[in-house]
């Protein structure tokens, strides 16, 4: 989870224990982003995976399951501390803010995963710079982000969808509202962004949720299934790409 003005949005030390525990079970995150992310993943077995912005760490938790050799890194520290008592002391965890730079070696990862996390950044630049220097030749960022269609046209409003613009949520648990900032842009700023980086775009996805929860939430089911929510990528760095700016 990103951080931004931490002592007035953004701060998830306030409401850890609440959000993940919420986020565990949650239709959204637990039966419709999170398994579009490991599908996303495929085989990760032996796979090097940086978690950026692992939060509580459920997506950590899941690729370990499926084999992967998995690094956190959060600027939230009480998030952390959740994610440590999820995965225990054989998982390395950092507090890192995303918009500062990373402390590993180039080429360390085959993978970045970024779940829910560049729509709380106004400048993509210096964090997927930092991406693509820790990742190999050939490795991917498998990311999600807000629909920028859902925050153009259901999010609040606003007449220009082509400027890059922020806008505060309210997020409330047990009766208590926290500030959310996230930073909205158009589609094409997004894919601009990647290749600007020295991604290639491989997979853009509009993913429907785990069938499974269509019993467990008849209410939410149908709408979550026929409406835009979230937008999935997969880029990767190029298997010829040497160095952290080519």
């Amino acid at each position: 989870m990103q951080s931004a003005d931490r002592d007035q949005a953004n701060d998830y030390d306030n409401f850890a224990e609440m959000f993940s525990a919420e986020s565990d079970t949650s239709l959204v995150n637990a039966y419709y982003e999170r398994p579009a992310m490991l599908a996303l993943a495929g085989d990760v077995t032996g796979r090097r995976i940086l978690d950026a912005g692992c939060g509580s760490g459920p997506l950590s938790a899941a690729l370990r399951e499926r084999g992967a050799v998995v690094t956190g890194v959060d600027a939230s520290a009480g998030m952390l501390a959740l994610a440590r008592r999820r995965l225990g002391d054989d998982v390395a965890l950092h507090v890192v803010d995303l918009c500062d730079p990373l402390p590993f070696d180039d080429g360390a990862f085959d993978d970045v995963v970024a779940s829910l996390v560049l729509h709380y950044l106004e400048d993509w630049g210096p964090t997927l710079a930092e991406f693509r220097r820790v990742l190999r030749p050939g490795g991917r960022l498998i990311a999600s982000v807000q629909h920028p269609f859902v925050d153009y046209a259901i999010q609040d409003p606003r007449p220009d969808y082509f400027a890059i613009t922020s806008y505060t949520d309210e997020w409330t648990f047990n009766g208590q509202s926290f500030p959310m900032r996230f930073w909205r842009r158009p589609l094409h700023a997004m894919t601009d962004a990647f290749t600007t980086a020295g991604f290639r775009l491989a997979v853009l996805s509009e993913p429907q949720p785990d069938p499974a929860a269509r019993e467990l939430f008849p209410d939410d089911f149908h709408d979550l299934s026929t409406k835009i929510c979230f937008l999935f990528f997969v880029v990767e760095v190029p298997p010829s790409a040497t160095g952290s700016g080519d």
